[in-house]
């Protein structure tokens, strides 16, 4: 292949495989192909090759209106002009196999979404080969708000809180664990607390880069949402570790990398799989703590403060809020009364 013809779209061209995306991430980080967001170049791909592969023309095209207008285009909105993560890409992957799924039932039964009615919904959504229901619900939703679907019913599912006890003595045990155990490598101590303490998810740890550490006035910060957070002094520590030893395990990286927890191919940070492995290896289970740090977070902090400090929604802060029976009525005139204390 020569230079001039050396592009993405000469490379998609050939068979997909990890030989591929390691040439690929060696060219991007040597500055030979500019970058590209690889999950979003996926999530395209298999979007045009479902709607191809779909049986019926009117499915064909509903499919079509549903993936690229509504689902890709909401992505780039909350992506922000920034990768999307492989999170992100499974999430819309699923709701548009829900939607497959649910035409698919609605053609074997001789329906469309134009005449399909409640009774026949409720006939699917009780049948035993129902899946991805939830998602089908959004697939529906948007469908009556483009007037393909008229008198359905499919209420969203409200989240009343976590459904789990929370384990708040688990998680103590095993950040005192990670703070104290030099036995365990850096990345894996420092990932596991970002959970532990700050409840943040393998998706974000993995998107933290170098500059994301900050160190100033004998402060060390760290920025998961729009203002820092200072570090205890233990994790600070380790921070600052792994921001000075970080390095990649890809063999041809022999490059400063950006990333906070450089992954195995040239250039780009750990997988989110990869990341959540280690962390479950850590004996973590990730959606549980995480459950528990925020519904402890919530009774202690103000969902703005919540929400700016981690890097959350401030809906979902607002709503852990409320499962945690927080009460900051008064917060504001506290704030207020130690301000004018120190006037």
């Amino acid at each position: 292949m020569i230079a001039d013809t050396l592009t993405h779209e000469a490379l998609d061209e050939l068979p997909e495989g990890k030989v591929v995306e390691h040439i690929r991430s060696v060219l991007v980080a040597t500055g030979t192909l500019p970058q590209r967001d690889e999950q979003m170049v996926r999530l395209e791909r298999h979007v045009r090759d479902l709607v191809a592969s779909h049986a019926t023309v009117e499915g064909r095209k509903v499919l079509h209106r549903y993936a690229t207008w509504h689902l890709l285009r909401r992505l780039r909105r909350r992506s922000r002009g920034k990768d999307i993560t492989h999170t992100q890409l499974t999430v819309v992957r699923q709701h548009l196999r829900a939607a497959v799924h649910l035409l698919d039932w609605l053609d074997d039964q001789n329906l469309t979404l134009a005449t399909c009615r409640q009774i026949d919904l409720e006939r699917w959504m009780t049948s035993d080969d129902v899946r991805h229901r939830r998602e089908a619900g959004n697939f529906v939703r948007w469908a009556l708000s483009q007037k393909i679907a008229r008198d359905l019913s499919f209420p969203a599912v409200r989240w009343n809180g976590p459904s789990r006890p929370m384990d708040d003595e688990a998680r103590w045990t095993t950040a005192r664990r990670l703070l104290h155990d030099d036995t365990i490598r850096t990345e894996d101590r420092l990932a596991g607390l970002l959970l532990l303490l700050y409840a943040q998810w393998p998706a974000a740890i993995s998107r933290l880069t170098v500059d994301h550490i900050e160190q100033t006035d004998g402060a060390v910060r760290i920025r998961l949402g729009e203002v820092p957070v200072q570090l205890p002094d233990l994790v600070a520590d380790l921070a600052i570790q792994q921001a000075t030893v970080r390095r990649s395990h890809a063999v041809l990286a022999r490059m400063d990398s950006p990333w906070l927890f450089p992954g195995g191919q040239p250039g780009r940070p750990i997988s989110v799989w990869a990341m959540g492995e280690r962390l479950r290896k850590l004996g973590i289970r990730l959606a549980e703590t995480r459950s528990t740090a925020l519904f402890q977070l919530a009774a202690e902090l103000p969902a703005a403060v919540l929400a700016r400090t981690l890097g959350i929604d401030i809906t979902v802060a607002v709503k852990w809020q409320r499962a945690a029976a927080g009460d900051w009525g008064t917060y504001a005139a506290d704030v207020s009364r130690r301000l004018t204390s120190q006037d």
